[in-house]
């Protein structure tokens, strides 16, 4: 009676969705301050001054009509000119504001690009793990995500990206910092990306594309990663404020492609194409302006440092294997059994919500998200050790 892919993709939904739900439910009968809910990248620092200063002056001095009427599609020119010039200048490449559009947010960069750039049956190489609607995105897309191992520390393993390549290759997805490791991909392992998509575009009708998804750019505890267009000609930036001002419920972002990407101007029609048939009308407008006067600002990455530093120093002490986070606001960890599901559900017994990694594209580990208040951390600092002693480790 229904569309039966939809049906199956909502009555699945999201393993993190469904677990904040969870949390949201649990907290209501025994009190917020005695769950501990590590499910879902909700940024808890505030937004930067710039984002309210934004916001009130456009109120105070804008025409309401003006400031919520509709954009055209791909947003208001001015602030397409304010993302290309600033792309310019922060990381010296080449950008037009033709070939920047805004978006609600990285999710729908992602549909948009993914939409617009495969043909049925074309293959996305995604290192895993990754965030769990990638596989979503390119299955309605029409296209078929190729998982690839990444190494030990979970940055990538060129050798098997390698070897994932195939005829029907289209693209290579990749995301730094990254959902859920907290892995951020190198200068040098970028470069050598470049190099190997280079290698492997001889003889081919149309290049591997480059797809860089950064919504957690500016979230990095070690040297930030390099902008992907310097390393890579054919290369699509997605782009989402979400993380880095705290604006994750506003949607806001863009989908930046290089001018030296191959057919730019059709790739970026394809894009325009895809918003429509999605039924993207426009980014919000009040919005759009905020972030355009906002570029290059950042939440209190601080805060996010400190409770990475405590919460891995006590996970680490208390005998737990975790990956140490260079950038965004995830640690990786080990799970004490094989089944990661399993073990989040014993988890849930100490009021623990950690998401198992079985949906991010490998099994045994859990995402734990630290994007919260430093005193939730404390408090559930004895309910960890407490589930740890549970499976005498």
């Amino acid at each position: 009676m229904f569309n039966q892919d939809m049906q199956k993709l909502g009555a699945a939904r999201s393993a993190i969705r469904e677990l904040f739900e969870y949390g949201n439910a649990r907290k209501k009968e025994i009190g917020a301050e005695n769950v501990y809910d590590f499910s879902i990248g909700n940024p808890n620092v505030p937004a930067p001054a710039c984002v309210t200063d934004e916001m009130l002056r456009l109120i105070r001095e804008m025409p309401a009509e003006k400031l919520h009427g509709y954009s055209s599609a791909p947003g208001l020119p001015e602030v397409r000119a304010a993302v290309a010039n600033y792309i310019q200048s922060a990381f010296g490449v080449p950008m037009s504001a033709d070939l920047v559009y805004m978006t609600c947010g990285a999710s729908a960069s992602l549909t948009g690009i993914l939409s617009a750039m495969l043909l049925p049956g074309e293959e996305v190489i995604v290192p895993a793990p990754f965030f769990p609607e990638y596989s979503v995105f390119v299955g309605q897309a029409g296209g078929k995500l190729v998982k690839v191992a990444t190494d030990p520390r979970f940055h990538l393993d060129l050798e098997a990206i390698e070897g994932a390549i195939t005829p029907r290759t289209k693209a290579v997805l990749v995301n730094s910092p990254n959902n859920p490791t907290g892995a951020v991909y190198s200068e040098e392992e970028m470069r050598g990306l470049g190099r190997l998509l280079e290698r492997k575009n001889i003889g081919r009708k149309t290049p591997i594309f480059l797809i860089a998804d950064e919504p957690y750019r500016e979230l990095c505890y070690v040297d930030p990663p390099v902008f992907p267009m310097a390393v890579y000609p054919h290369t699509v930036v997605l782009y989402s404020f979400s993380k880095s001002i705290s604006l994750a419920g506003e949607r806001i972002g863009y989908i930046a492609v290089s001018p030296q990407c191959a057919g730019a101007k059709d790739l970026f029609d394809a894009v325009c194409g895809a918003g429509r048939a999605h039924g993207f009308v426009c980014a919000p407008t009040l919005f759009q302006r905020v972030a355009a006067n906002c570029l290059g600002q950042v939440s209190d990455v601080g805060a996010y440092k400190a409770n990475r530093d405590l919460l891995y120093g006590a996970l680490s002490d208390m005998g737990y294997t975790c990956s140490v986070p260079e950038g965004a606001f995830y640690l990786f960890m080990k799970a004490l059994e094989p089944d990661a599901k399993a073990f989040c559900e014993r988890a849930k017994a100490h009021e623990l919500l950690l998401v198992p990694s079985d949906s991010f594209g490998v099994g045994g580990y859990v995402r734990i998200s630290f994007c919260v208040a430093r005193s939730v951390i404390e408090r559930s600092l004895p309910a960890f050790a407490a589930l740890f002693q549970e499976y005498g480790a």
